[in-house]
């Protein structure tokens, strides 16, 4: 029988973990705070914010909300983001992305100050990752690490193909399997025989993107089946990149959509926000 990675369990085990620091801290008189920044009223980006806002007020983060207008200029922007990098009282701050048109991502990204860049993605830590150097890990990513480590699954040694080579999961997702020693295969959507490929995997991680795409012939009899994908299928079902039912008798582990990697961002967004202050 398969072992089904319960996302949201770990996820709370370590809020809880977070909370309990932020608690001794506070005693201490040291407070943490994520400005969070959402440009327009995107529905999906408003879901993400309140669930972070969430997060914060459990873990007993100070949270900071920033609503712009839709037809915010990249400027006005910036100038906000500049702002936030000069407050101390301010140790994360966190863009909601997509932006609006008007506003190009990547100045946003890299305009935040890397010792305040909760998501990850500035390229000075992408580059800290790249050698090894500590920094902010992208969450997701950061989140799947501890999904195996604390599934009891063992990472080092084992041939691991990342499906998907975005900058927000499939590279640094390759990157840290690296780091914990595993030998890794990154395939994306121009790799030629991709199911055999898939198919030596002791570890496969998907974030492809198209629903449903990942089906037991592509999965190596007992290997662990880790996720990424979040889609609404014909019945207006939350499904992922994998054929869940199908693939689950074949594997040893795998995480559910919901329930799986989706709870873990949020964690480990909370985790660098904790991280951020000792910064």
């Amino acid at each position: 029988m398969a072992q089904i990675i319960d996302g949201k369990k770990i996820s709370q085990e370590i809020k809880d973990e977070l909370r309990g620091q932020v608690a001794a801290w506070k005693e201490d008189g040291t407070e943490v705070t994520l400005a969070v920044v959402q440009v327009g009223n995107d529905p999906a980006s408003s879901v993400y914010v309140n669930n972070k806002k969430k997060a914060c007020a459990y873990i007993g983060i100070r949270s900071l909300s920033y609503e712009l207008a839709e037809e915010t200029t990249e400027e006005e922007l910036l100038a906000l983001i500049d702002q936030l990098n000069r407050d101390d009282t301010v140790n994360g701050i966190l863009v909601q992305l997509p932006v609006p048109p008007q506003i190009r991502e990547d100045r946003i990204i890299q305009a935040i100050s890397p010792a305040k860049d909760v998501d990850g993605f500035h390229p000075e830590n992408v580059g800290r990752l790249v050698i090894g150097e500590p920094g902010f890990v992208s969450c997701t990513p950061a989140g799947i690490v501890q999904l195996l480590k604390r599934s009891g699954i063992s990472i080092s040694g084992k041939r691991c193909v990342v499906v998907g080579r975005s900058n927000i999961v499939g590279k640094p997702m390759a990157l840290l399997m690296l780091r914990e020693n595993a030998t890794v295969t990154v395939a994306h959507s121009k790799t030629e025989n991709l199911k055999e490929l898939c198919r030596e995997a002791d570890i496969l991680i998907v974030a492809i993107g198209k629903p449903q795409y990942i089906t037991a012939d592509y999965v190596k009899e007992g290997a662990v089946v880790i996720d990424v994908g979040i889609h609404r299928n014909a019945e207006n079902k939350l499904c992922g990149d994998v054929k869940y039912d199908e693939v689950f008798p074949v594997v040893s582990a795998i995480t559910p959509v919901p329930g799986g990697v989706g709870p873990m961002t949020i964690a480990m967004l909370m985790n660098n926000c904790v991280a951020s202050v000792s910064r």
